[in-house]
């Protein structure tokens, strides 16, 4: 083959490469996402997205999103679980937005219909009290700067026509299912040093599980189950939202990943999280219509 064949097939090759490969949705395709999600119809899978173009993707769900939904509230982690990210094929967590309207009370009553493709999950939460958290590294300096833990039981929507064809990238373009969520009572982050450490202990050692109306258990897992300490996911979503500008802000919620498999809603059915081992937090319920 000589020189100039060389290049040729050399350009060929590489125009196939690029054709092949995704970009960031576009702002139309973007628009159609939205579109689907407030309609709670299932939407087009985006597919073959590099992790840059599930960030750009999600950056324009966004913007679009807080046109509809109003102020930021906070964050969530996704695929904090390994369980989890084996099943959309990743190594690595993700992160989407929380909006007004998304946390609603222990005992609320959902329409089992709430999105697209709507499951539940046994979540946690914690309140934001200082902007020290963007510079956390470990799961006690997280505890050092939030004043709440909020047992959480969260209602992702996957929102597309084959959720399982979704990868980490995929999950992340779609605002990691943000949704709604069901949030239990407070439990205050205790003063004394001596306190955060007893809590910082349980917080690893609990057992959450999610049972039904009847007591029998539907799933759940350790509290350590999310990357070794529930508050690393916060460790890992500060590093995450600095390389893209962004930081948690006093107030905000801070959802922290799953401690159970994801499940179904259907009618009927009641939904309740405890969390054995960690002292004073009572249960979350819900129910679904």
């Amino acid at each position: 083959m000589t020189t100039k064949q060389t290049l040729i097939a050399l350009a060929f090759s590489v125009a196939f490469a690029t054709a092949a490969q995704a970009e960031c949705l576009s702002d139309a395709q973007a628009a159609d996402l939205v579109a689907n999600y407030v309609a709670k119809t299932p939407a087009a899978n985006p597919e073959n997205l590099s992790d840059a173009d599930g960030a750009c993707t999600r950056g324009k769900l966004n913007q679009l999103l807080a046109q509809r939904m109003g102020k930021v509230i906070g964050y969530k982690a996704g695929l904090t679980n390994p369980a989890v990210q084996k099943r959309f094929n990743t190594d690595k967590p993700v992160w989407g937005k929380l909006y007004e309207g998304m946390v609603l009370p222990s005992g609320a009553t959902v329409d089992a219909a709430f999105g697209a493709r709507p499951l539940f999950e046994a979540d946690m939460l914690v309140r934001v009290k200082s902007a020290a958290i963007n510079h956390a590294k470990t799961p006690m300096d997280v505890l050092d700067a939030v004043d709440q833990v909020i047992p959480f039981i969260e209602l992702p929507d996957l929102m597309v026509q084959a959720p399982p064809k979704l990868n980490g990238a995929g999950v992340t373009a779609i605002n990691v299912g943000a949704r709604l969520g069901v949030a239990g009572a407070p439990l205050a982050v205790p003063a004394y040093r001596a306190e955060r450490y007893a809590l910082l202990n349980a917080l690893a050692d609990m057992n959450v599980s999610l049972t039904d109306g009847t007591g029998a258990r539907l799933g759940g897992g350790k509290g350590s189950d999310i990357l070794g300490h529930p508050l690393n996911a916060v460790v890992w979503l500060a590093g995450a939202l600095a390389q893209e500008g962004l930081a948690m802000q006093p107030g905000d919620l801070i959802s922290l990943g799953s401690f159970s498999p994801l499940l179904p809603p259907r009618a009927g059915l009641s939904v309740t999280a405890t969390y054995d081992g960690l002292p004073g937090a009572a249960p979350v319920r819900l129910s679904f219509k």
